[in-house]
């Protein structure tokens, strides 16, 4: 099974996270999503921002974050501004 930490954008901080909402593997990361990983992490952490989607939707793809095409970076944007808490 595939380690998160070995995915582009998987850091310690956010295998921890992964794992503490019941995503231990890089084939349940694929299998869940990004959007539902990112909605996962944002329960347990409401300061989960943009970057951190768009970073999950990186690791899934294979790729850093940055180079995700411009049109699916928006779409990931809509969704989170659509999803995002008020944690201040």
């Amino acid at each position: 099974m595939g380690v998160l930490s070995d995915l582009p954008n998987i850091g310690a901080v956010v295998a921890q996270q992964l794992n503490d909402v019941g995503i231990h593997t890089a084939e349940e990361l694929r299998s869940v999503g990004s959007r539902d990983a990112w909605l996962r992490i944002q329960a347990i952490d409401p300061a989960a921002c943009y970057n951190r989607l768009c970073g999950l939707e990186g690791a899934i793809r294979g790729m850093r974050w940055h180079n995700l095409p411009d049109p699916l970076k928006a779409e990931l944007k809509e969704f989170y501004s659509s999803h995002k808490v008020s944690w201040k």
